[in-house]
């Protein structure tokens, strides 16, 4: 299965709160925002710029949006980029929603991260690769 996918612009941080926590305020804005909670945290995905200091937080992840959307009968996307990332030994952050998913990888695998997915047969824009194919 070949994909699309697209490197979002900014650096996201992954933030774990207490499972009663109120939604804070600093969480929406621009950019892909991600709040999920269980019986155990309240998990958000946000800009890093907006995270207040002390805020128990992984930074430095770049948001790979995969061109969807996609039917929810399709079986195998997530694992036809997870393996090669997997072989490549990439850690991985992954969110879906209704049309699509996000793989998050960290800023400074990027580069391994591209080559793996490429050579897996999927096609990744980045905003290098947006601004050559615009001019």
């Amino acid at each position: 299965m070949s994909l699309k996918l697209r490197v979002l612009e900014g650096l996201y941080a992954v933030c774990q709160l207490e499972p009663i926590s109120p939604i804070p305020h600093w969480v929406h804005g621009q950019g892909l925002v991600n709040i999920s909670r269980s019986a155990d945290e309240l998990s958000l995905v946000c800009l890093e710029n907006r995270v207040p200091a002390g805020t128990r937080a992984e930074r430095g992840w770049l948001a790979l949006k995969l061109e969807g959307p996609f039917d929810f009968a399709l079986t195998g996307i997530l694992a036809s980029l997870l393996n090669p990332l997997a072989q490549a030994k990439i850690g991985i952050f992954a969110l879906s929603t209704y049309n699509t998913d996000y793989v998050l990888v960290k800023r400074d695998s990027l580069e391994v991260a591209l080559k793996a997915l490429e050579s897996a047969g999927h096609e990744v824009e980045t905003a290098e690769t947006a601004h050559r194919a615009e001019g």
